[in-house]
């Protein structure tokens, strides 16, 4: 299990922190490479760009990190889907990960009087079937007084032990339901990622995270589909990143480093 746990993890992490600089690096423009002050910047092309490497768990700069999802789905009748997954990447002793996961899914409700708010003539459908290399976040809403809202957050600690606490129950997959199966959550681990869905009778939300294979790039997608009024829908992603505090000679001496082996490379 702990084998499996940190191959997927360490997998997602690279995918994630991966795309953010495949991001930035497809942003070229010609017009913006000029003389700031006394800075000076200058095109590079995808020739260098491909031989630069990143630092992940057990790399100099990257200690941790935590990759949290979760989705929630409240009704008007006060019916809740709540679907979470969890995964910690952490040292425990020098280049000895220790990997952790969390997966947790609850259906309650109805408390109170009144309809699903489902609209029978209205849909929502098709971007299940959007295929994006990289983050996409797709909504569809079709009703009246919805609310949904797709979130991913990056943020850094370099406090030690910020990746601490919590508990995981190491659980690769949950699931829920209500009694007529009308409502439904569930998380999974699996394949090299992270899944998250819950069904209603007003639309789905998803989240997944799914690493690089030899016939896909990695992607992270989220999406809401909304059939239905009054429905308040959120799927949030929250990347964790725990950094290792470094003096200022260290990072000279680094910037030194990948400076010369980025010589040696060209």
């Amino acid at each position: 299990m702990d084998r499996n746990l940190l191959t997927i993890g360490c997998a997602l992490c690279f995918t994630t922190c991966g795309l953010a600089s495949v991001a930035h690096a497809a942003e070229q423009t010609s017009t913006v490479f000029e003389d700031v002050g006394a800075l000076k910047l200058q095109p590079v092309d995808d020739a260098i760009l491909a031989n630069q490497t990143g630092k992940g768990i057990v790399g100099d700069i990257i200690s941790g990190v935590v990759i949290t999802l979760l989705s929630q789905w409240q009704l008007p009748n006060g019916a809740t889907a709540v679907a979470s997954g969890s995964l910690a990447i952490g040292t425990n002793t020098p280049n000895q990960p220790n990997v952790q996961f969390n997966s947790t899914a609850s259906v309650t409700g109805p408390n109170m009087g009144g309809g699903s708010g489902a609209n029978r003539n209205a849909s929502a459908t098709g971007g299940q079937n959007v295929s994006v290399n990289g983050v996409s976040q797709i909504t569809q809403v079709a009703g009246n007084g919805n609310l949904g809202t797709n979130q991913a957050l990056i943020d850094f600690d370099a406090s030690p032990g910020s990746l601490a606490g919590g508990s995981y129950n190491n659980a690769t997959s949950a699931a829920a339901s209500n009694s007529n199966g009308s409502v439904k959550a569930s998380v999974s681990l699996a394949n090299g990622g992270i899944s998250i869905s819950l069904q209603t009778p007003s639309g789905i939300a998803t989240q997944t995270i799914a690493p690089s294979s030899a016939l896909q790039a990695g992607k992270i997608a989220q999406l809401l589909q909304i059939a239905g009024n009054n429905q308040q829908v959120a799927n949030q992603l929250q990347l964790h990143l725990q950094t290792q505090p470094m003096s200022a000679s260290m990072l000279r001496q680094i910037g030194v480093l990948q400076a010369l082996q980025n010589t040696v490379r060209r």
